[in-house]
């Protein structure tokens, strides 16, 4: 009874039943109506035919007809079956059985009648609850005064036509909903086939096999949506299980790297070390590893921590230019270590709303990236100043390095994803650093974008809403998730 066929087949039949109701009471009424505007019809033109036969003199009716006419006499007879005569007091002068079975008007009711210049009618019962329509009017006598004259046709026909059309109606209403039920069974079921074949073909997409989509059946209605829909999750999905894969194994390797080496040290301590000093020698070797593992560790829980929004910043206003100028200091000796020439051109002017620590971060990673990414001889250049746009400042990074392949840019801001190839295999990573970045510059209201030629280098162009103002970025600034690849070989 839970089954969508089985729901969806009782709001068919719940549906059509009420429907089904709600034609036979129209119908009904729509009958009643015309089978009792009928008997109106037929009443008034008696009512014209009766003027036409009646005469009063001396208190008495004269119904004037050729009794050798079938067809007046049929009239007269039709019109005398209910009706009554009375003068103005309320006498009856003349009448039939049935209208005293319907009960003969009050003297009251007589003078309200023939105080009204048009005939009334009036539905009234017998003695056996039979309805009557009832005409009454006045007539003029032969001296001029008025009498009271009344005829009537029953509405028992036209009600027992109405009773037969209900009870034929409803009793073969259990038929029609039966019916009704067969039908919305088969529909139903025709209606879900299309989702049963989606859901059994969702059922063989596992965890080893997210590469599989559904196809879809090209009608382009709400299941082909839900079917688009459901491939768009498991691309989604197919992605978060690749990064997680891809986490663990670079987990797993840069773990392993330093907890070796911290074991080694130590064996080297225990098995071959002589002398105090050597002992030394081998405990400072594996505290600095010890300290390597513990700023992976301090990574992974710091990006954690961003992306559940529990990294407060402290926003101040900051000199773009003076904040370069010191990470920049910071990475000469690094640069001249890799034989890398960094030089910095700031403008003032650069005065954004933001944390300290994290735009020093942001920068500090774009910078380190660089300078590992460059082989000796090449150069790093960093700018800072306002940008083309009002109010928004930009900072720049660019290298004469590796570069990135036109089919890894769009990856590059995505959490442990790393370019895997001979000239970045020997550089040390987790693929974090961009992911902070992309991170920091978000939070700040700022886009990020980045122009590569593979073997060539790199540029990434950082925007920053001014500290005066946060306009959205004018036409031609880069985006957070947007790269130029018209540089791209």
């Amino acid at each position: 009874m839970r089954g969508l066929r089985f729901r969806l087949t009782l709001s068919y039949v719940l549906f059509f039943t009420v429907l089904l109701v709600a034609i036979g009471l129209f119908f009904r009424k729509t009958l009643e109506l015309q089978l009792e505007g009928d008997v109106r019809d037929a009443l008034t033109l008696e009512w014209d035919a009766a003027k036409g036969y009646l005469k009063i003199e001396n208190q008495r009716d004269i119904w004037i007809a050729d009794e050798t006419d079938p067809e007046e006499a049929f009239i007269v007879s039709r019109i005398k079956h209910v009706f009554l005569v009375a003068d103005s007091n309320g006498v009856p002068i003349d009448w039939d059985e049935t209208y005293e079975s319907i009960r003969f008007d009050s003297p009251n009711e007589i003078r309200a009648v023939l105080a009204q210049r048009e005939p009334i009618i009036q539905q009234r019962w017998d003695r056996t609850g039979t309805p009557y329509l009832i005409k009454a009017g006045r007539v003029p006598s032969e001296d001029g005064k008025p009498y009271f004259f009344a005829i009537g046709r029953s509405l028992g026909p036209a009600r027992a036509t109405v009773h037969r059309f209900t009870r034929a109606y409803f009793w073969s209403l259990p038929v029609m909903i039966a019916l009704t039920g067969l039908l919305g069974w088969a529909l139903a079921g025709r209606a879900i086939r299309p989702l049963n074949l989606v859901a059994h073909a969702a059922q063989s997409v596992t965890g080893s096999n997210l590469s599989q989509r559904i196809p879809r059946r090209g009608a382009g209605d709400e299941l082909d949506h839900l079917i688009d829909s459901f491939n768009r999750m498991t691309v989604r999905l197919n992605q978060s299980f690749e990064q997680i894969r891809r986490f663990s194994t670079d987990v797993s390797h840069e773990l392993r790297t330093p907890l070796t080496a911290i074991r080694g040290q130590l064996e080297v301590a225990v098995f071959t070390a002589e002398t105090p000093e050597q002992y030394r020698e081998a405990v400072i070797n594996a505290l600095e590893d010890v300290e390597k593992l513990s700023s992976i560790v301090r990574a992974l829980l710091l990006l954690s921590q961003a992306e559940c929004g529990q990294v407060v910043l402290q926003k101040s206003p900051i000199d773009l230019a003076e904040l370069a100028r010191d990470v920049v200091d910071q990475f000469q000796i690094p640069a001249e270590g890799e034989s890398v020439s960094l030089s910095a051109t700031l403008d003032p002017g650069a005065v954004v709303l933001g944390d300290h620590t994290q735009l020093e971060r942001l920068l500090s990673n774009l910078l380190s990236n660089a300078v590992k990414y460059t082989p000796a001889g090449g150069s790093v250049k960093v700018s800072a100043g306002p940008a083309e746009s009002p109010g928004w400042v930009r900072l720049v990074v660019e290298d004469t390095g590796m570069g990135i392949a036109a089919e890894n840019l769009p990856h590059i801001f995505d959490r442990f994803y790393r370019v895997r190839n001979a000239d970045t295999s020997a550089v040390e990573g987790l693929g974090l650093g961009l992911s902070f970045v992309a991170w920091i510059v978000e939070v700040h209201g700022g886009t990020i974008g980045v122009e590569s030629v593979d073997g060539e280098g790199s540029r990434f162009t950082v925007l920053l809403p001014a500290a005066e103002s946060a306009p959205e970025p004018g036409p031609g600034e880069a985006s957070v998730t947007e790269y130029d690849d018209r540089l791209i070989s």
